[in-house]
């Protein structure tokens, strides 16, 4: 599995909704946020490069998400 870092604009009160996105793109991913970081770190980690399908999807409920590399 490789582990995926994305800087976010996911506040606490959106994790929720953000990580059920993450489920059903994603089934099978484990997901972290560390919210405490100035870029507010979203971690998927996955078989797939799930890249694009997490930014384009968060990006269609408003969250800008950019991968950290």
């Amino acid at each position: 599995m490789k582990v995926y870092v994305f800087k976010t604009s996911v506040r606490q009160q959106d994790i929720n909704n953000v990580g059920d996105i993450i489920n059903l793109l994603v089934p099978d991913a484990l997901r972290n946020f560390d919210l405490d970081d100035c870029d507010n770190i979203l971690r998927v980690e996955s078989n797939y490069d799930i890249v694009k399908e997490v930014c384009s999807e968060l990006a269609k409920f408003g969250f800008f998400c950019q991968e950290l590399q």
